[in-house]
């Protein structure tokens, strides 16, 4: 009897162990699998980020701009304005617009008139558009893109030689101000139905 009882606790722990074993090894399966479809997805993102390139488009489709598509392709080509897109496989995965002017506009009808005042001077001069790049909307068709076109579109003005400030026209919503704040642009001033955040160019000498 003595005997019976010390095997007693041993097998009940054995079997114990066994049980919980089973229980793990689902666990553990999960666990890898999950581990693969992130790894997977972590390396089809930076295929893509790496294959990404920034260019200039003729139009864009505005019913997916979610900030501004009441203006037209007319209005985003017009008097020096620019659409860029990031483009992956043939396809645009990102969307930025552009206005260039000399002042900061509150609206998009300073927008428009700075923007044209901007090109008509340029005009009578060197042909070189405005001193600010007025980012008016941007939206992304794919994770990481609207991150990235601010990137490649940062990079570029940084390269020219009259545009030296990358300012934005943004709507006053909590979205707006954490897309920018999170790509480090700062708040320099909020206006009754737009605020402006400034990235900072420090250009390269």
């Amino acid at each position: 009897m003595g005997l019976k009882n010390k095997l007693r606790p041993s097998i009940k722990a054995r079997i114990r162990k066994m049980g919980l074993k089973n229980k793990l090894r689902p666990i553990k399966a999960n666990i890898k699998i999950n581990k693969e479809i992130i790894d997977q997805n972590i390396g089809s993102f930076f295929d893509w980020i790496k294959g990404a390139q920034l260019i200039e488009l003729k139009k864009c489709n505005t019913d997916e701009d979610p900030v501004r598509p009441e203006l037209d392709n007319i209005f985003r080509r017009s008097y020096g304005r620019k659409i860029y897109g990031v483009k992956y496989a043939g396809e645009i995965h990102a969307v930025m617009c552009f206005a260039y002017t000399n002042l900061i506009p509150k609206n998009v009808e300073e927008l428009g008139k700075f923007s044209h005042d901007a090109f008509l001077q340029s005009a009578q001069r060197d042909q070189k558009v405005g001193k600010i790049a007025i980012a008016y909307t941007v939206w992304s068709k794919k994770k990481g893109g609207g991150k990235l076109i601010v990137k490649e579109v940062f990079k570029k003005i940084k390269k020219s030689n009259h545009l030296n400030r990358l300012i934005t026209l943004s709507p006053l919503t909590d979205m707006a101000t954490k897309f920018h704040t999170r790509n480090g642009a700062k708040l320099i001033q909020v206006n009754e139905t737009t605020q402006n955040f400034e990235y900072k160019v420090i250009k390269d000498t």
